[in-house]
């Protein structure tokens, strides 16, 4: 999304609060709204908090920094999103929740999806006693030459 003021449609909304019923999650106001930004025009999203609650504030949507935390750790453990960590203690959240790679853009911070036909995995590590791999994140980090 740009960087000028934002109003959600109605049709945005309505797909918020549709994907927040196919996971059974209970549709707040303000889960609404947040949904509505990440998911309204049907684009998968890469956010931070704070991006997206830069968003939210210049939709016009009342909310905190912490109920967005919050608002995204809820659809992360829904399975609506997933967390992509890059930089310690900084996070992503991705709309898309399928296993793909990501370009890490270190002059920008951001993070976009990388194309997954271009990635070869050959082999990984064998889990130890007891374990299984539950996923592979891969995060290829980019920065200007020179």
């Amino acid at each position: 999304m740009d960087k000028r003021d934002l109003t959600l449609s109605d049709t945005a909304l309505q797909t918020g609060a549709d994907w927040l019923a196919g996971a059974a999650l209970r549709p707040t106001r303000q889960r609404v709204s947040l949904a509505a930004l990440l998911v309204g025009d049907g684009r998968n999203r890469h956010v931070t908090a704070e991006s997206l609650h830069d968003l939210a504030r210049r939709a016009g949507e009342p909310v905190s920094l912490a109920t967005v935390y919050n608002t995204l750790r809820a659809f992360c453990d829904a399975g609506l999103m997933q967390e992509v960590n890059v930089e310690g203690s900084r996070s992503y959240f991705d709309t898309r929740t399928d296993d793909h790679p990501h370009f890490f853009w270190e002059d920008e911070a951001r993070l976009s999806d990388a194309p997954a036909d271009q990635l070869t995995i050959a082999r990984l590590p064998d889990a130890p006693e007891g374990m299984e791999v539950a996923s592979v994140e891969v995060v290829i980090r980019l920065r200007k030459r020179g």
